[in-house]
């Protein structure tokens, strides 16, 4: 199958010298033997970073059922959603049903709500039909389980790491939405002018009060990191292995509303990350949007929110920017809606990281788009599953082999893995099973993926993306000892490159085992 494929020839069986070539060999008999054989192998292979995940849509659906028990809410058994209480329904008359009514040892007794009510959650048991799609079925899920507490976000992020760290992976950027009733409330109040001044409008919601926000998105992802570490009981004797996994915040911007709302969000947004910044908060590092691509206001707005981004970009230049471009294919929208989205991300929205970039073929001058992101290091996020679910694109149409011969950084990621049904494991194993890739390409990404995260501080690698030669301080240090001196200096000055030590680490202790 080539460099990139999984097939291997050889004649009469060595042990091969190295413990990166023993473990190579190792994944060749693990691929020769099937999807089960590679799973098995990939389970505790060090993954470093999921850089496109969306916490609420992280969490499988039966952590939420829980969740909606103790937050007293209802079930609708025909919707098969979340209701909350109110006047008309203030103990679950019916036909709705106590949420309580499915937790615990009360599940049997409704067993087949508790089933429907998972699928409905989730891409569990769905098969396509007419007029309602993967896609339909992917994003519908959202508002079935809204209405739980945000006290439940540490919880969240507990079960999140736990399944990290159980996967040998040790970071994780999580996206996620702060309040923002407030600056859309005021991006509404002063309307959408026909030929929008940007600065004047950031100078209007600011004198306005759209800052007083910020101390509320600031404080969220602290206080659920740390009920996380409290159930967690880190720091303890104790602690649970999910202690050890890194986790950061990208906020959320929600594309698929008014200009007015999306501008007014997206500078509460920029406001609330530089903030963090400044305090050296280990929280919020950077920016999103989110909502279908194809929706009519994300694709009416496309260009309009590019640009708002290269002037926000210019104020708060840093500020990271990773951005959903490119999550279309054929059919979903008209053909020129596939043709400029993952450029304009990149020129305009000033992306880092662009999250699936599934159409870029689709691109005008796509080569040479490809060739732009390759000498500029736009990372691009993969994810198998969620493309193949909500798109149908899949094997040979996915374009993950044509970024990596535009050499591209890509990485795998989950997206959603609690609606779909998966986990990162799972997305090494099709990368393997269904892209052909071999040992070399998963510890490329691995790598790649710890060096395009949005940690602060330099990296541990002499070159972007290059990963033959470290940094001169860690040149010559070994990942299986302790670093001291000029490495640990470095190290412990810089963020980022301690996160990648630790993946060489993680990568030397993992072949060792062979």
């Amino acid at each position: 199958m080539g460099e990139s494929g999984i097939g291997s020839t050889r004649g009469a069986y060595m042990r091969p010298a190295t413990p990166a070539a023993r473990a190579e060999d190792a994944f060749y008999r693990a691929a020769s033997d099937g999807p089960l054989a590679v799973r098995a192998f990939l389970d505790q292979f060090p993954k470093g970073a999921d850089l496109h995940i969306h916490l609420a849509g992280s969490v499988y659906a039966e952590q939420m059922i829980h969740a909606a028990a103790e937050d007293g809410l209802c079930i609708d058994p025909v919707a098969l959603r979340f209701v909350k209480p109110g006047a008309e329904n203030a103990n679950c008359a019916s036909p709705l049903l106590p949420a309580t009514e499915l937790d615990g040892n009360r599940v049997g007794a409704n067993q087949a709500l508790y089933d429907k009510l998972i699928d409905s959650f989730s891409m569990r048991s769905y098969v396509p039909t007419t007029g309602w799609s993967g896609h339909d079925q992917f994003f519908s899920t959202f508002e079935k389980f809204s209405g739980l507490n945000k006290t439940h976000t540490g919880e969240w992020v507990n079960e999140l790491t736990r399944l990290s760290a159980m996967q040998n992976q040790q970071y994780d950027e999580l996206m996620q939405t702060p309040p923002f009733g407030h600056a859309a409330k005021l991006g509404y109040q002063f309307g959408w002018p026909a030929t929008p001044d940007f600065a004047a409008l950031r100078e209007k919601l600011l004198a306005a009060g759209l800052r007083d926000e910020v101390a509320e998105g600031l404080s969220e992802p602290i206080e659920a990191n740390k009920h996380w570490h409290d159930l967690a009981k880190c720091g303890s004797p104790e602690a649970e292995p999910q202690c050890k996994v890194e986790v950061r915040y990208i906020y959320q911007i929600l594309r698929g509303n008014p200009p007015e709302q999306v501008f007014a969000q997206t500078l509460l947004g920029f406001e609330t990350v530089s903030k963090a910044q400044a305090e050296h908060e280990d929280t919020w590092v950077g920016i999103n949007f989110v909502m279908p691509e194809d929706g009519y206001l994300s694709m009416r707005d496309y260009t309009l929110q590019m640009q708002m981004l290269d002037y926000l970009h210019s104020v708060y230049p840093t500020v990271h920017i990773s951005l959903h471009a490119g999550e279309l294919a054929p059919g979903l929208v008209p053909p020129e809606g596939l043709r400029f989205h993952i450029r304009q991300a990149v020129e305009l929205g000033h992306a880092e990281r662009i999250g699936h970039g599934v159409d870029v073929m689709y691109e005008r001058d796509a080569e040479g788009l490809l060739k732009e992101m390759a000498a500029q290091h736009v990372m691009v996020e993969i994810n198998l599953s969620s493309n193949d679910g909500i798109l149908g694109v899949a094997g040979e149409m996915h374009p993950l082999h044509t970024y990596m011969e535009a050499g591209v950084p890509v990485a795998l990621s989950t997206d959603d893995e609690g609606v779909s049904r998966i986990d990162i494991t799972n997305e090494y194993t099709r990368a393997v099973m269904e892209q052909g890739l071999n040992y070399a390409a998963l510890k490329q990404m691995a790598r790649t993926g710890m060096e395009h995260s949005f940690l602060p501080g330099a990296g541990l690698w002499a070159a972007p993306d290059d990963f033959t030669k470290r940094n001169g301080a860690c040149a010559k240090a070994d990942p299986l000892k302790q670093p001291d001196g000029k490495c640990r200096q470095f190290l412990n000055a810089n963020q980022k490159a301690d996160a990648e030590w630790e993946l060489e680490k993680r990568l030397a202790e993992f072949e060792a085992k062979f």
